[in-house]
């Protein structure tokens, strides 16, 4: 795993490692075409090639920044949710990844894998006290 520091800028302070908003709303289906196909008819979700919808908000104090919240439904049972048993997960975005991961393991709290990196952010699993999958994200 990577290990978490605290991130610094020689100009500001650190940022504080906090959860900033909601990034996705994940949920299993039963039969996962028939509801992507209701969400679109009846709510006018337009879906994306990899089956998810972008909900895109500005940042209040920052309005040039442009933030994305995805919804999508998996398949009953996929193994994305493992090990939590419940049929959603939710991923928080974040600020200071690794920061929050120090808090978490100070805190007992149970981290699922490591940081992966990929073009539009940093992600890590958790489980909450209720036996809940968390995605966390860190944009770009």
């Amino acid at each position: 795993m990577e290990e978490p520091k605290n991130q610094t800028n020689n100009s500001n302070p650190p940022v504080e490692p906090k959860v900033t908003g909601i990034g996705g709303v994940f949920f299993f289906s039963d039969n996962l075409q028939e509801t992507k196909n209701w969400y679109a008819k009846n709510l006018g979700f337009e879906i994306s090639d990899w089956g998810s919808s972008s909900f895109e908000s500005r940042n209040i104090d920052r309005p040039e920044e442009i933030n994305s919240l995805q919804w999508c439904p998996f398949k009953k049972g996929d193994e994305y949710f493992s090990p939590s048993k419940k049929d959603f997960m939710i991923n928080y975005r974040v600020q200071n990844m690794e920061g929050l991961l120090i808090k978490l393991k100070e805190n007992g709290v149970t981290i699922l894998d490591d940081i992966a990196t990929y073009d539009y952010g940093k992600f890590v699993h958790i489980m909450d006290a209720e036996g809940n999958k968390i995605e966390l994200w860190e944009p770009k």
